[in-house]
């Protein structure tokens, strides 16, 4: 599979090689794998700072580029900075940044696996209502292959703010105070995200 999306900016489309990289999905995008967040570490954490700033605020204007952005805003941190604070510092831009792509209709012109990731960043949200957003946008990719059990994951991640509202794993990380309800639902396997 090859990427559809394409961009103009040549920091835009080396994200987009890097993490697609002809392959429908990776095994690296969602395993904790130490050597692939080094690569994004090596290549890209000035692109995220200076994404973080925003200093690429005009990648919202072409669909590629806002892709590019959304991926840099909300996968990036993620391998950069497991478990610390600055995982989910840019979580609001990268969400602002998949509505407006969602808003111009880009997504629908984009593979599935491309669209689930313009996607994540509602799933990776707090708020019940952005939760139900993301349920509804990754219900649409179940009946393709390489995106059948991203709507298990998205219910699962809805289902753990419907009952805490809020993600426990990341109560460590953001400085919160995990009650003994949440400490019981951490000590249980496959809670953590």
């Amino acid at each position: 599979m090859r990427p559809s999306s394409t961009a103009t900016d040549p920091r835009a489309a080396e994200v987009l090689r890097f993490w697609f990289r002809g392959a429908a999905r990776r095994s690296e995008w969602f395993a904790k794998d130490p050597a692939f967040d080094a690569d994004i570490r090596a290549r890209f954490l000035p692109t995220y700072e200076a994404a973080a700033s925003g200093a690429f605020a005009r990648w919202r204007e072409r669909p590629g580029e806002c892709l590019a952005l959304v991926l840099v805003l909300d996968q990036f941190p993620r391998h950069l900075f497991r478990a610390s604070a600055r995982a989910y510092a840019t979580d609001a831009p990268a969400r602002a940044a998949a509505a407006h792509a969602i808003a111009q209709g880009w997504d629908r012109a984009m593979l599935p696996v491309e669209r689930l990731f313009l996607y994540l960043p509602f799933e990776h949200s707090e708020a019940l209502a952005d939760q139900d957003r993301a349920l509804a946008l990754i219900g649409e990719l179940a009946s393709f292959p390489e995106t059948a059990d991203a709507l298990r994951w998205a219910e699962k991640h809805r289902a753990v703010i419907r009952r805490f509202g809020r993600f426990p794993h990341r109560n460590e990380a953001l400085g919160r105070t995990s009650t003994a309800e949440e400490c019981a639902f951490l000590r249980q396997p496959g809670s953590r995200f």
